[in-house]
């Protein structure tokens, strides 16, 4: 893309009758070089969990157990640089919108700042307290599932600032409207990652810590990489140095009045999955490697949605900035449909797939078995509710309804799945599959309750910047 298109992304005329003689912001090659890129991007880092899992699997059901256990409370942590990039990636893209080039920058600048503080101060807690805390955590698991829980815990909280860091160089790329930048970061990064987990547990024989240490070395990379891009002068809005190194309160505070909702409401979520993984431990070391499994292949499925979300982000920020809720709306509606239909085609591929994968895996037939179970009550969820309860929810984000959408999400997590769990899993005793289904009902209450959010129009109200 050119410069001016970066900035603009406007050259067709919007073919709906309501914005008839108006030009898109986004014309349907820029929604495809948008949303692809993010979406094989997704497809990399999912397919990397899967490669984690399936090599630890040829160490020992212990080590699948420990790391999916981890893997599960690191979310939070990921969830939380996550919720702050998408915070500083409104705020660039409304001001994009509004063709603040300088204020963009600053914007981003900020973003990277408070990233590594951060993330830096989550290391060293976690480095800290990283066998007492998963001892209180995951008490009651075997001595050799503990033992990988906090060996691969460790390795990980050395990666947490060079993740955070990553994050926010990607938030200002995807910004402008660049994705295809971070895909090919991802595809080499993920290179290494695999490369890696080969070499760590085949060829080194060094267990969970095989495993441990690409993923390190790669989010190191990736962060270096990333970094040196955002100071281009080729790119519409980069990094401003002097605003690395100081702290502008006034663009703080509104990042931070996007990302702490989300932050607290990733965190809430992530603490919730955490205390229903020390559910699921009750269950029995094959009923958790199941889980672990399943959830490597869960996130594979989801990835549609997963990448929407920075597109709902990026396209609804830049309308919002440019104050046009006319052609948010005409978007929303355009995002959603987009959404929906390409989650239930590659939902259904992807299960498709997995009783072939499940021959590769070194796993007892009924943990296979489960697995299949699990990933099908899913798929169906994740292909026909998630679109409207996550993506929708990070396109009204992207227009200002924070506080609305971060209280629905927070009582659902808790007041559905987490208490729902506990009634299918532990008293109607269905197990693994009693939280899954849990979880597939937290998705359709919030999804019901977002879209009739999104019909009403209130978040057109809302001012950011």
């Amino acid at each position: 893309m050119s410069l001016n298109k970066e900035m603009t992304l406007s050259k067709k005329i919007t073919p709906n009758k309501g914005n008839a003689g108006k030009k898109e912001m986004f014309t349907n090659a820029d929604l495809k070089k948008l949303i692809i890129p993010l979406f094989l991007e997704q497809l990399l880092l999912a397919l990397v969990g899967i490669a984690d899992v399936f090599v630890v699997g040829f160490v020992s059901e212990a080590a699948v157990s420990g790391v999916s256990l981890v893997n599960s409370f690191n979310t939070i942590f990921i969830n939380l640089f996550t919720a702050l990039a998408s915070g500083g990636a409104v705020v660039i893209s409304q001001y994009i919108g509004r063709k603040e080039k300088d204020h963009a920058g600053e914007a981003a600048s900020q973003l990277l700042t408070a990233s590594v503080l951060f993330s830096v101060a989550a290391a060293v807690v976690i480095l800290a307290a990283n066998e007492p805390l998963m001892r209180f955590m995951f008490g009651r698991v075997e001595d050799s599932v503990m033992d990988a829980c906090v060996t691969y815990l460790r390795i990980s909280a050395y990666s947490y600032p060079a993740l955070a860091i990553y994050n926010a160089g990607a938030a200002l790329y995807r910004s402008f409207g660049n994705t295809k930048t971070t895909m090919y970061i991802s595809i080499i990064a993920n290179l290494i990652n695999v490369a890696g987990n080969c070499l760590g547990v085949f060829v080194f024989h060094a267990g969970v810590a095989g495993v441990a240490w690409p993923s390190l070395i790669s989010r190191t990379f990736s962060a270096v990489v990333i970094t040196v891009l955002c100071f281009s002068k080729k790119n519409p809005v980069t990094y401003i140095k002097q605003w690395i190194f100081r702290l502008n309160g006034s663009l703080q505070k509104r990042i931070l009045r996007i990302a702490v909702p989300n932050g607290v409401e990733s965190g809430i979520f992530q603490l919730v999955k955490v205390a229903l993984s020390s559910v699921v431990a009750l269950f029995g070391t094959y009923q958790i490697a199941a889980n672990g499994v399943a959830q490597s292949i869960w996130s594979v499925a989801a990835l549609v949605c997963v990448a929407m979300g920075p597109a709902f982000i990026t396209v609804i920020g830049q309308c919002m900035g440019a104050g046009d809720t006319e052609a948010a709306e005409y978007y929303f509606k355009k995002l959603m449909k987009i959404s929906f239909i390409f989650a239930v085609l590659w939902n259904g591929l992807v299960f498709v797939a997995v009783p072939i994968l499940m021959q590769f895996y070194a796993l007892a037939d009924e943990t296979k078995h489960l697995v299949i179970l699990l990933v099908l009550i899913h798929n169906v969820a994740n292909a026909v509710v998630f679109p409207f309860a996550d993506p929708l929810g990070k396109g009204l984000r992207a227009a200002g309804d924070v506080k609305f959408t971060t209280i629905v999400s927070l009582v659902t997590t808790i007041g559905v799945r987490l208490i729902f769990s506990v009634l299918f899993g532990i008293t109607f005793n269905l197990g693994v599959i009693g939280i899954a289904f849990a979880m597939c009902l937290d998705w359709t209450v919030r999804g019901i309750i977002f879209l009739w959010r999104f019909k009403q129009g209130k978040w057109k109200t809302f001012q950011v910047i």
